[in-house]
């Protein structure tokens, strides 16, 4: 699965990118996305001509995902499509793995000559494989949770919520894009390292403690801060549920 991998290693790189609140910076989302695609394909070895191909085919999507995912989170509508173009995208290159090079190149030469104490059976295709699955559960994680919640109404597109003045959901639980990313890296890091068990009690741990946030955020009427108690814990409940999937599915893969 090395061309996944390094297509999720662009697709990472570009939503990290699309996070940081500077126009300039997130301009450069699609062509530093592409650029890392190209260049992890190159320096873990992936040079035949079928691996070109795949890599700059896979520049479409890349871009597709970016555009539509972004009007989709500002404007509604299309998140399905982006979805799709995701997931169809990466069971692709899964299904057309087998065509790839053996990968090694410059990377795998530095795995030789660092002789890492931890890297003793580590190789180039799973180092790529867990690479771009941990850098595609920080920003990539959290476009995936927010489409899902636009889907179903738990969260308004920024431009509607703007020009309504309306406040969101996750305005009334604070810390949700940062703690989303640190729980999925957790649960993945810990799936890795085989401690399943400490994994699953990460997940126990977050409904534990927002719990008490929205009980004391809930008043006589049933509401929090101006929103239903009903829409702020769908939005918690779906979002959770939403990102465990993400990260256990990319364990799951990793494997």
């Amino acid at each position: 699965m090395t061309w996944l991998a390094v297509w999720l290693l662009g697709v990472g790189v570009s939503d990290l990118l699309r996070a940081v609140d500077h126009r300039r910076v997130q301009r450069l989302a699609v062509p530093v996305g592409a650029l890392t695609v190209l260049l992890a394909g190159l320096l873990g070895g992936l040079t035949g001509v079928a691996d070109i191909v795949a890599m700059v085919a896979a520049l479409v999507p890349l871009t597709g995902w970016v555009l539509l995912s972004e009007r989709s989170l500002r404007r509604g509508g299309g998140h399905v499509e982006a979805l799709l173009l995701l997931g169809g995208t990466a069971l692709a290159l899964v299904v057309m793995s087998g065509l790839a090079s053996q990968p090694g190149g410059l990377l795998g030469e530095w795995l030789t000559w660092a002789d890492l104490p931890f890297a003793g059976h580590l190789t180039v295709a799973r180092l790529l494989l867990v690479a771009g699955f941990f850098v595609a559960n920080l920003a990539t994680g959290n476009v995936i949770v927010r489409l899902v919640l636009v889907s179903v109404g738990a969260l308004r597109p920024s431009a509607t919520a703007v020009h309504a003045h309306e406040t969101q959901p996750s305005e009334k639980l604070k810390g949700g894009r940062l703690l989303g990313p640190m729980e999925r890296i957790f649960i993945l890091g810990l799936g890795l390292a085989g401690q399943i068990t400490a994994a699953s009690i990460v997940i126990a741990a977050k409904g534990l403690i927002r719990f008490p946030e929205l009980q004391s955020a809930k008043d006589d009427t049933t509401s929090v801060k101006g929103d239903g108690i009903d829409e702020v814990t769908e939005y918690f409940l779906v979002g959770s549920f939403v990102s465990w999937l993400v990260a256990l599915g990319s364990l799951a893969l990793t494997r």
